[in-house]
């Protein structure tokens, strides 16, 4: 293969319930509201950060909630929002399969650059 050639592999993963109907998923956008609600303590603060309403934030946790069937938020009212256990669990993993997935394409990519 050319040496000239340059290709970078890009992996998105997506943790869907297969026995819900919804169309809902623990992906990226979720995952990066979770990093935020954890940073910033609340959902408002970590929708802001990103450039979001709070209303699209709120409902992107609640149909993912609802396709996962787990609460992803404790919510405290005026007090904030922090990740409940079982949120931070699938963070938790979602992230190590996605760090072991880009591993694994950067070092199949190489090869095939030789």
């Amino acid at each position: 293969m050319s040496k000239s050639l340059k290709l970078s592999p890009s992996i998105k993963l997506i943790l869907q319930n297969p026995a819900s109907d919804s169309s809902s998923a623990f992906g990226p956008g979720i995952a990066a509201l979770c990093r935020s609600v954890r940073e910033t303590g609340s959902l408002n603060a970590a929708a802001k950060s990103m450039g979001m309403a709070y209303s699209k934030a709120w409902r992107i946790f609640k149909e993912t909630e609802a396709t996962l069937g787990v609460t992803l938020l404790d919510r405290d009212g005026t007090h904030g929002s922090t990740l409940t256990p079982e949120c931070e669990r699938i963070l938790s993993s979602y992230e190590k399969i996605l760090d072991d997935l880009n591993a694994q394409a950067q070092r199949e990519t190489a090869e095939l650059l030789g």
